[in-house]
């Protein structure tokens, strides 16, 4: 390892003697990697540790279903890979570069090198490797207390302020104000035509939120449908969720692709806020009204649920990456054919996630149920009573995120059911 790396070195593996260094210098080695680039593969047994000296970089998990989770994102002398010199199972979790990364590798042919012509510094190595492991958990603990009690700080601070009746009202009215901008964001009204409606339904979790829906007229025949959900409840999420409501009205405009748009909406985010760690979950189609085809992408957003008569609930494919903060993206486009009679629901995961004094929350099935119960009323009454089934759920428990609904009714569809990509 060169002399130049020496003062990173010392800083991150910190009480080491020199002798030891020197041995460490020989064994670990520094590495620079650009933007994108997979150092850790989900699935794949790998053997080496990393240390981020400059940098940052993104642990995303793929799920059963195909849905890709963010993790965590690595900084400056935190770690990741740590059991690749230690046991043989395969990396639990993707870790891709964000920006021009620099990191010491380990390797386990060093490590063996190591063992085998000095077995003192291989025990230094691992004993290091223990403690900073244990070391990292201690911060990461104090660092979350600490938070903890800064939010609480910022919460008595808050109520403080609000116990003042004129720093009350003037904070209200800012908020009112916020929330009134952002609400002539959402559409006023819903196209109408004699073989389709439309309804809708938005409660933000505060004054203002991240959640967006829109049906949108493309053309003679297209309308899209979007609902979107930005992923933070606060005013930087609000205007995200109007940076990406204009995107996806622009660019719906301009072609019937769902996954063209969707790309489109997602390298204009990035190229609005490169380095915000914030990103969203969509879902978008486009319908062919006189056919019922619906094609559609789902960026890490939740399925929407078709309800037919005669069938219950019929369960649509999807599945796709969240939009933002992460470069390269992908998505497939799939379909489904609607006919006369059907509904679909498309809701945020303020939905299912809704969440009971007790800690439970309202779930799939339980939403499912309500459906099958509501399938004589009128469309728009039936998100209303939905809205208010789920209020009557939580009761006082404070609102874990936006509540947002979109839902269609054919009243002259065409064409069987199909679900495909």
């Amino acid at each position: 390892m060169k002399t130049g790396t020496t003062s990173i070195f010392k800083s991150i593996f910190q009480g080491l003697d020199e002798d030891s260094l020197d041995s460490l210098r020989g064994v670990a080695e520094i590495k620079k990697y650009p933007p994108q680039t997979v150092l850790c593969h989900q699935g794949e047994v790998e053997h080496t540790f990393y240390v981020v000296v400059e940098g940052r970089v993104a642990i995303t998990q793929k799920l059963a279903d195909g849905e890709e989770r963010l993790l965590s994102i690595r900084q400056p002398r935190e770690y990741f890979g740590e059991l690749g010199l230690l046991d043989d199972t395969p990396r639990m979790a993707d870790c891709v570069t964000i920006t021009d990364v620099t990191v010491l590798e380990i390797t386990e042919e060093v490590f063996d090198s190591v063992i085998e012509n000095s077995p003192a510094v291989a025990r230094t190595i691992m004993r290091h490797t223990v403690t900073m492991l244990r070391s990292n958990d201690r911060l990461a603990i104090a660092d979350l207390i600490a938070k903890n009690e800064e939010l609480q700080e910022a919460y008595d601070e808050l109520k403080a302020a609000q116990a003042e009746i004129i720093e009350k009202e003037r904070l209200e009215r800012e908020l009112e104000t916020a929330a009134g901008m952002q609400r002539t964001l959402l559409p006023t009204s819903l196209p109408e035509y004699t073989d389709y409606n439309f309804a809708a339904y938005l409660q933000p979790a505060r004054f203002v939120g991240g959640d967006f829906y829109d049906a949108l007229t493309l053309d003679d025949e297209h309308v899209g449908l979007l609902l979107a959900d930005v992923a933070d409840k606060s005013v930087q999420a609000a205007l995200f969720m109007a940076v990406s409501r204009t995107l996806f009205m622009v660019e719906g405009r301009r072609s019937l692709s769902p996954a063209e748009v969707a790309l489109a909406v997602h390298r204009g985010v990035i190229d609005v806020a490169p380095l915000a760690d914030i990103f969203v979950t969509a879902f978008y189609g486009v319908l062919h009204r006189p056919t019922g085809r619906l094609t559609y992408i789902s960026a890490g957003h939740e399925l929407p649920l078709l309800i037919r008569p005669g069938e219950g609930i019929v369960e649509i494919n999807g599945k796709g990456r969240f939009i933002g903060m992460i470069e390269n993206l992908e998505l497939e486009e799939f379909e489904v054919t609607v006919k006369t009679g059907d509904r679909m629901l498309i809701f945020s995961d303020g939905v299912p996630d809704a969440a009971n004094m007790d800690g439970v929350q309202y779930g799939y099935e339980r939403l499912k149920r309500f459906l099958n119960r509501q399938q004589g009323v009128a469309i728009q009454q039936m998100i209303d009573l939905l809205a208010a089934d789920i209020a009557a759920w939580t009761g006082n428990a404070p609102p874990f995120d936006d509540l947002t609904l979109l839902a269609v009714e054919v009243l002259d569809g065409h064409g069987e059911v199909s679900t495909s990509s």
